[in-house]
């Protein structure tokens, strides 16, 4: 069971993203949560964690060098791997590019806007979570 704080459980969070500091604020925040944070700081990266390790939520930066947060999000749908559907929300503070429905049919579960709110992100965490412990349906 939930309450507004979250889910009642601890979460293994993977969190993708280029830049350092925000690797730092959202590690901070998941962790005061009582959730804890693995961090990658590329696509590639994410996708080698997802490959060989189990994970309650993704959180993806959109916008990274190399490998794009939506291009990781393709891969991972496309393989085989245990982590293929597990719940990815996008992180971007490109707010203006795509509406948040645009990310759902990309492959991504939910949107968390930057600069990162701490209750907006503890709500799609939460909600990512929930769905996850439900048996999904995937229309394929």
């Amino acid at each position: 069971m939930s309450d507004a704080q979250g889910p009642a459980r601890r979460l293994r969070v993977l969190h993708v993203d280029d830049d350092a500091m925000n690797l730092r604020v959202v590690q901070e925040i998941l962790e005061a949560f009582g959730h804890s944070a693995v961090m990658a700081a590329s696509g590639d990266e994410a996708l080698e964690h997802l490959s060989r390790e189990a994970f309650d939520v993704v959180l993806m930066d959109i916008h990274m060098p190399g490998m794009t947060g939506v291009e990781a999000v393709r891969r991972l749908r496309a393989s085989a791997g245990p982590g293929r559907d597990t719940p990815v929300i996008a992180v971007t503070a490109d707010v203006l590019s795509r509406r948040p429905q645009e990310y759902v049919a990309l492959g991504f579960n939910d949107f968390v806007a930057k600069p990162i709110l701490v209750s907006g992100l503890m709500a799609s965490v939460t909600r990512a979570a929930a769905a996850r412990a439900t048996p999904l349906s995937r229309a394929s």
